[in-house]
């Protein structure tokens, strides 16, 4: 008969079973007697690992994370309010000179319209001049470029107070044109950088609208000037100390709002958008250089009447400006920019053909007011370029505009000698072939063919080793931090 079967556990597990273990236990605590070894018999056990994970007390919860995106939205809105700060101080800066240009030139100055035409031209060349400024001071920050700017923006205005002839007005021009002309793509750039995705028109709006509301209080402080019998002169002294405020409010905006890299892009994809730029300066400069001139020059009207003419535009372009914004972000660039020139066709026939000075007054609020609408420009560029291409971006469509803008006022001075609705009839060819360069514009989103991120800047198409791939990088906050966490991730596709 065989052995029989043994049950239990083998020889080796017995053996296992009954080892004995030594533990010691010691309290580390200060203050406690450490206690002796004991020894126990322990059974068989099975060493399983926790399925409860321990708590990383330096992973940020979901409430440190609440709280810090909380954080960063304040940071955000106080940053926009001082950047709409220095916005409404340009504006009022320059509400004091826009409203008050036209009758100083010509009843303080006594220009003709070919010396007005020399006088814009040399003035917007500084828009030319500012490209290169931009490329000197690339990668710094910029709303200390700003508040530098603004500094000569007010010192050229209340040069104005002291020019005693043609000669000297040139040179004051181009001393606040370059001021203004290198600050003009800053508030734009500084607006995509703090707006939260998918607002990008709203905030443009708001920066916009802050801009009218200082411009507001401009004029409204030159017509009590007026009123009270103060010299036009003066006007420009009080324009001087309102760029300077804006240029103290430059200094609470981030400073880590920078563009890295080179500030020229003149990239091919971007063509269309050169264009709309070259047409908008030729058809902007017109109104700026010749509308004005012609309500003073022709039909007399005296300072009163255009500090109110003003007010009334800043008005309206005050009120508009936000739901224009609005209205971008929802039907797209395309529709708006084609109802735009639409709009200026009729009025700059107005200007050419209409002699009843009443109606030229409406056509010179609505034609001024309109300039709402070129924001379309701005958001075109935030969905054709990456995040770190807006500002150079942005500032080549400066230059292109001003381009156009220094061409026009000499060809436009000339040919107000012939008569000045030739002046204006050409505004109705630039209106005419921007309606045909704005139909190339694509929809909003629809039709896009680059990723939502992509077109937000966060994810910019790059080459890697021959192979098409996605570089993810989460958006940095205006902190420098980023707002979902941080690190840098890459997909091939």
């Amino acid at each position: 008969m065989g052995r029989p079967l043994a049950v239990g556990p083998s020889k080796g597990a017995h053996r296992a079973s009954t080892r004995t273990l030594t533990h010691q236990l010691t309290y580390r605590n200060e203050g406690r007697p450490s206690f002796p070894r004991a020894n126990f018999v322990k059974s068989p056990t099975i060493r399983v690992s926790s399925v409860f994970p321990v708590m990383d007390e330096s992973r940020p919860t979901i409430a440190d994370r609440h709280a810090d995106a909380g954080a960063a939205d304040a940071h955000r809105r106080r940053s926009l309010f001082f950047l709409c700060l220095a916005v409404a101080g340009v504006g009022f800066a320059m509400a004091q000179q826009m409203g008050s240009n036209a009758n100083f030139v010509v009843e303080e100055m006594h220009l003709s319209g070919r010396q007005q035409g020399g006088l814009e031209a040399f003035r917007e060349s500084c828009g030319i001049i500012s490209l290169g400024l931009l490329a000197l001071m690339a990668g710094s920050a910029e709303p200390l470029i700003g508040a530098a700017m603004l500094v000569l923006l007010g010192l050229g205005l209340g040069a104005y107070s002291i020019v005693p002839s043609y000669p000297w007005l040139v040179l004051a021009s181009l001393v606040w044109s370059q001021g203004l002309h290198v600050w003009m793509p800053l508030p734009n750039s500084m607006t995509l950088s703090l707006a939260e995705p998918g607002r990008t028109g709203r905030r443009l709006g708001q920066v916009q609208a802050s801009g009218a509301a200082g411009s507001g209080a401009g004029l409204a402080a030159a017509l009590i000037l007026h009123l009270a019998g103060v010299h036009i002169r003066w006007f420009y002294v009080v324009a001087c100390a309102a760029a300077l405020l804006g240029a103290g409010a430059c200094l609470g905006v981030p400073r880590k709002i920078k563009t890295p890299g080179p500030r020229l892009v003149f990239r091919r994809r971007y063509g269309l958008y050169y264009v709309l730029c070259f047409l908008e300066g030729w058809r902007k400069q017109i109104v700026i250089a010749f509308a004005g001139f012609l309500l003073v020059k022709e039909y007399q009207t005296p300072l009163t009447i255009m500090l109110l003419l003003a007010a009334g535009t800043n008005l309206v372009g005050w009120m508009i400006s936000p739901v224009v914004g609005r209205l971008i972000d929802r039907l797209g660039e395309r529709k708006m920019l084609v109802f735009y020139y639409v709009s200026l066709t009729v009025c700059f026939i107005g200007y050419a053909m209409v002699r009843n000075r009443w109606v030229l007054y409406a056509v010179f609020v609505i034609d001024s007011s309109f300039f709402a609408f070129a924001m379309a420009l701005t958001t075109y560029v935030s969905r054709i370029a990456p995040a770190r291409e807006h500002t150079p971006t942005l500032s080549m469509g400066v230059a292109m505009n001003h381009v156009a803008a220094v061409a026009m006022p000499f060809v436009g001075g000339l040919l107000w000698e012939l008569g000045y609705h030739w002046t204006f009839l050409t505004g109705v060819c630039t209106a005419g072939l921007s309606i045909l360069a704005s139909l190339f514009v694509g929809r909003h989103v629809k039709g896009d063919r680059t990723a939502p991120a992509a077109r937000e800047g966060l994810i910019e198409p790059v080459v890697s080793d021959g192979h098409l791939a996605e570089s993810i990088e989460l958006p940095m906050g205006i902190d420098g931090s980023t707002r979902h966490g941080e690190g840098r991730t890459q997909r091939e596709k």
